[in-house]
């Protein structure tokens, strides 16, 4: 049974093709009417058998269908030039002809770069050879890489949807085969004329992002442009996926700036207003990297991001939308007063405080008021207005570690005047900052004992320490010399107002809070010198008493 003619191997295309360039080449050369153009073809027809040459040159070529795909369409160019070279301008039209010519030169161009860039791939590989599940893996996503590259746009989609496949199948493999070349395809077919093919180069560039091993490749054969472009003008598949990428690479400092460089923010912000929740999530997180960054935070704040991070925290469609919302006001308010005034203004603090009535409290948004609190009021009436010390409470019994810690910071600001003090008193504060001094982190400990140090001073509070079964041995455990503990002035300050009494004296001498403070002593921690000679002074009157 005769071999179909498509099916035939590329040996069968490559005779082929050698014979039809002469003749290509004789009627091109006496063809009449269009000069410039016919010598733009016949140069290019030059160009041919030593492209071809090259192509065939590899022991495996006759194996591998891309060369017979690539073959067969240098084949039906040669033919088409025969055939116009061979017409009539007349019976043509003369504007007809032209277009045609053109059409043939462009052809030529794509079969002269394709065949080129089919040498520089590596696929010259036997694909028909028998080998193990791995290999022939290996050489499928190789041979989908290179169809990246070569062919019309239809092919490049057909391509693009393989290894979409692929990717989902087995990403490690791809990420094994991805080289610059690939990736540097990849970029361009986000700019394709046809949407769908946009839309694939787009998911496989979110799905390759998600390893955050090609960022730096990525981002140097220029991905941001035209993620941007799709962020501004893509469909929304392709704006989804333009922010999810864009998400992950903003992470990178270096990234963020480049990001701003090329005009993103402003298209991140109107997608942030218009998109669907995923849409919306992963620009929010985009936009709360971008404030990550000391230099470009005014930028954004130019571009209404602060006026649209309060709007997510009352109305994000997404919880994860509404947390990157607390911490890009949190990065934002970090050091610049005049941003901190800005979000005073636009109503922040209102709405980072009716965020954190959450069920559990998140530390970026405690953070965010602790950073504001110098840009407001701090009189009692004031924060019992805003109900600011309930919802620090909050943070204290159901936050995170990290919210915790960020709520006894906050405390330490505003208590200032005895009125204050007495209020957070009231609102139950000593209880929960004497639970928090026995967290496992030394930066909670230190928040929760410098926040007990400061509102002793108020009389009742002292009282409401001295009840604390724990009080005398968790403060005399953070006595401990040593230099990651950084709590132990704040546990020196809070014990000297325990030694008035006799019983909290003999409970510190107990728990070794002698030994403790002859060693702070010697490294001049404050106080310690003063509480050490009232517990030695008590234990000598112990001593004589019982005499």
């Amino acid at each position: 049974m005769a071999e179909e003619p498509d099916l035939a191997p590329a040996d069968h295309w490559l005779s082929q093709a050698r014979f039809l360039i002469p003749t290509a080449l004789d009627k091109a050369r006496s063809a009449s009417g269009f000069t410039v153009r016919w010598k733009s073809i016949i140069s290019k027809l030059e160009q041919l058998p030593p492209c071809l040459s090259n192509l065939s040159s590899h022991p495996f070529f006759s194996k591998n269908s891309l060369f017979r795909e690539q073959l067969q369409s240098v084949c039906a160019t040669l033919e088409e030039a025969i055939l116009l070279a061979g017409g009539s301008t007349a019976i043509a039209g003369k504007l007809q002809m032209q277009s045609n010519l053109d059409s043939l030169s462009a052809k030529l161009d794509l079969n002269l770069r394709d065949c080129n860039q089919l040498i520089k791939t590596g696929v010259l590989g036997d694909a028909t050879a028998q080998s193990g599940q791995a290999e022939a893996a290996r050489l499928r996503i190789q041979e989908l890489l290179a169809r990246l590259q070569i062919g019309h746009a239809e092919a490049k989609n057909r391509a693009i949807e393989g290894l979409v496949e692929a990717i989902t199948e087995d990403e490690k493999s791809v990420l094994l085969v991805l080289g610059r070349t690939n990736i540097s395809a990849l970029v361009q077919l986000l700019t394709a004329t046809v949407p769908r093919t946009r839309e694939k180069a787009a998911t496989v560039l979110c799905m390759l992002s998600e390893s955050r091993i090609c960022d730096n490749s990525l981002v140097s054969e220029g991905v941001l442009p035209p993620l941007i472009r799709l962020v501004e003008s893509g469909t929304p598949l392709c704006r989804e996926k333009a922010v999810m990428t864009l998400e992950r690479l903003s992470m990178s400092a270096n990234t963020a700036r480049s990001i701003v460089g090329h005009s993103g923010i402003r298209p991140l912000v109107e997608a942030c207003r218009t998109g669907d929740s995923i849409a919306q999530s992963a620009t929010a997180a985009t936009l709360k990297n971008l404030s990550a960054v000391p230099e470009v935070r005014q930028s954004l704040a130019d571009e209404g991001v602060i006026k649209l991070m309060i709007h997510l925290l009352d109305y994000g469609i997404m919880p994860r939308s509404k947390e990157h919302a607390a911490e890009c006001l949190q990065n934002l308010t970090s050091s610049n007063e005049s941003l901190r005034r800005t979000v005073v203004s636009e109503g922040g603090i209102r709405s980072l405080l009716a965020y954190l009535d959450g069920p559990l409290p998140q530390e970026s948004a405690v953070v965010a008021l602790k950073n504001l609190i110098g840009s407001i009021s701090m009189s009692a009436d004031n924060l019992v207005s805003i109900r600011l010390i309930p919802r620090l409470v909050h943070a204290l019994k159901e936050g995170s570690l990290g919210a915790q810690q960020a709520a006894a910071s906050t405390i330490c600001r505003i208590s200032s005047s005895t009125e204050v003090k007495k209020l957070l008193g009231e609102f139950g504060c000593v209880p929960v900052l004497l639970k928090l001094m026995e967290a496992k982190t030394n930066g909670a400990r230190e928040a929760a004992a410098q926040a007990v140090a400061n509102l002793m001073s108020y009389t009742q509070n002292c009282k409401e320490v001295k009840k604390g079964e724990k009080s005398v041995p968790n403060l005399v455990q953070l006595l401990d010399p040593s230099s990651e503990n950084t709590a132990k002035k704040y546990a020196v300050s809070c014990l000297l107002y325990l030694s008035s009494s006799k019983k909290c004296k003999k409970l510190m001498c107990s728990y070794g809070a002698i030994g403790y403070l002859k060693k702070l002593s010697e490294i001049d921690v404050p106080g310690a010198k003063k509480l050490l000679e009232r517990l030695e002074k008590g234990k000598l009157k112990s001593f004589f008493s019982r005499r």
